[in-house]
């Protein structure tokens, strides 16, 4: 469920939390997705990846958050 502070859900909180550990911030380069769900399934969640990467994909969309916390470049879900 999500946490009623800022409606992320776990899986959503480890992304982020990765993507700032790894430098992964808004004024640098794109990064592939692979690279941060490499680094969030070897360091935070130790289950599959098709979660890791479907929160990935819904967190960039505009039409499934209001505000998207990240932003998506390519062929993005």
């Amino acid at each position: 469920l999500p946490d009623a502070r800022d409606g992320l859900k776990p899986v959503h909180r480890r992304i982020l939390y990765a993507m700032q550990n790894d430098e992964a911030k808004s004024r640098t380069d794109f990064v592939k997705s692979a690279r941060i769900v490499g680094a969030v399934i070897g360091r935070y969640h130790p289950h599959g990846d098709i979660a890791v990467y479907d929160a990935l994909v819904r967190m960039a969309q505009d039409f499934s958050m209001r505000y998207p916390s990240i932003t998506g470049q390519g062929n993005f879900g």
